[in-house]
């Protein structure tokens, strides 16, 4: 089980896709001493991983204190980050931390197009940078690129770069319309090009001595699986059943995308939350609506909740529209 929690909602960018809308820290984040607690709690949830993201954790002070408690409470503790602020000396220190690995947002090798959506005039040239330094201190990384209409065409390029610089894994995440992401929904791919994206990338994975994995898109549990690759991956959606995500309020969500507050970790400790939540209960009966309810991929896939979330105008347990695929069962209909 692997757990993300938003560090901070500060940031040194202001990406047109941010599903946190990040950018000016809020009042009202976690402390340093309620951010132990939380990981104390989230330790004795049973979890394993946990993601500090952001906005950008390197923004926050207390980053490396966190990540080294984390780290002695047992957790395996990764960073998601823009790159753009690793200095050969932050990598060391991220390393010392006990950081794990760190997965590096990079959206295009045009300078000027990654530039534009990240609002950074040379975001580029610093998280290349970033990652350069991460490799040099001996700290795995991967790339995190997210695919929209006008970067789509880039993929397989991005991911022969990722395997230049020494990246250990791909993953490419498709746009759920939430935060500033929802004013930008007519750039994400449409449901025809969707499915085919994702068949093109298990035809790179075939190919490559790295993981690739699409991320907010379950169907690649389906795909990937016809063409004979075999996956380390339980299932598609972790929504809620192996995953949740916390701001950096404290408020507890099935996954970044579907932003519904579940509680909150100063009310409430969050093994309790994870354990008795009536949604997270939902989630985990898989006893979706349409043809995600009577699909044979249903246990391996689940359709994106978020997804099925936006489209159905709020229902988390609808079909995700998104899916060409007919199950048998629906065929007979």
């Amino acid at each position: 089980m692997l757990v993300s929690w938003n560090t901070t909602n500060q940031c040194n960018m202001f990406c047109d896709h941010c599903y946190r809308d990040a950018g000016a820290r809020l009042e009202d984040e976690l402390s340093t001493e309620q951010a132990k607690k939380l990981i104390e709690e989230i330790k004795k949830a049973g979890f394993r991983i946990m993601i500090f993201s952001g906005g950008e954790p390197l923004m926050r002070p207390d980053i490396f204190e966190l990540g080294q408690y984390a780290t002695r409470q047992g957790l395996r503790v990764v960073m998601g980050t823009n790159g753009s602020l690793i200095s050969p000396e932050v990598a060391q220190k991220l390393k010392k931390a006990g950081f794990m690995a760190a997965g590096v947002s990079l959206d295009s090798l045009n300078p000027a197009k990654n530039n534009a959506f990240r609002k950074l005039d040379n975001a580029f040239q610093l998280t290349c940078e970033g990652m350069q330094n991460l490799k040099d201190a001996g700290l795995p990384f991967q790339v995190h690129t997210t695919v929209m209409d006008w970067n789509v065409d880039e993929l397989e390029a991005i991911c022969d770069f990722a395997i230049e610089i020494g990246a250990m894994a791909y993953h490419v995440f498709f746009l759920v319309p939430t935060g500033r992401g929802a004013d930008i929904e007519e750039e994400a791919l449409r449901v025809a090009e969707y499915e085919k994206t994702i068949a093109r990338l298990m035809d790179k994975q075939k190919k490559i001595p790295i993981e690739l994995k699409p991320t907010c898109a379950p169907q690649f549990m389906r795909i990937g699986e016809k063409k004979g690759l075999s996956l380390r991956f339980s299932r598609g959606c972790l929504a809620g059943i192996t995953y949740c995500i916390i701001s950096p309020r404290g408020d507890v969500q099935p996954c970044a995308y579907l932003d519904i507050a579940l509680g909150n970790v100063k009310e409430q400790a969050f093994d309790r939350i994870w354990a008795e939540n009536p949604m997270l209960q939902e989630l985990r009966t898989m006893d979706y609506k349409g043809k995600c309810g009577i699909c044979d991929y249903k246990d391996k896939c689940g359709g994106c909740r978020a997804r099925a979330y936006y489209y159905s105008n709020g229902d988390y347990m609808a079909e995700d529209e998104w899916c060409l695929y007919q199950p048998p069962d629906a065929r007979k209909r």
